[in-house]
């Protein structure tokens, strides 16, 4: 009797196992998805540590070089060396604000999971046409 199933069983048995495939791929892409977000993170706190220390640093060598600079050329053009000082800070400053716009808008989140379910649109827009009846 168990091989004696109408057409409403198997169509009711191929809607489950499609259910269950969509499933599965719908976890495997959410776990993907995850992981992503994780490794995101961790990599957002690793640079947001190294660029405050970095930032620290370079603030310090940096008073450190206007004070030489200016000690140097206290004599002889001490307000062509603070101006100089000031112009060479003001233009690594905005290249600085420049390159953190530029990559601010570069796209890298979850980029595997997007590249995954392109994929997957793709293999089942090729798949239904393939049994379009057109």
């Amino acid at each position: 009797m168990a091989d004696s199933q109408g057409p409403a069983s198997r169509l009711f048995a191929a809607a489950k196992q499609l259910l269950k495939s969509l499933v599965g791929v719908g976890e495997t892409r959410l776990r993907l998805l995850v992981v992503e977000l994780e490794e995101e993170r961790a990599r957002l706190v690793t640079l947001l540590l190294l660029a405050g220390l970095s930032l620290i640093l370079l603030l310090l060598g940096l008073v450190v070089l206007v004070l030489l600079v200016v000690v140097l050329f206290w004599d002889s053009h001490r307000l062509l060396a603070l101006s100089a000082c000031v112009l060479a800070l003001l233009g690594a400053g905005l290249g600085c604000g420049l390159w953190v716009r530029h990559l601010a808008h570069r796209p890298s989140l979850l980029k595997s999971t997007l590249r995954h379910l392109a994929t997957d649109r793709e293999l089942l827009e090729k798949g239904s046409e393939r049994h379009d009846p057109r």
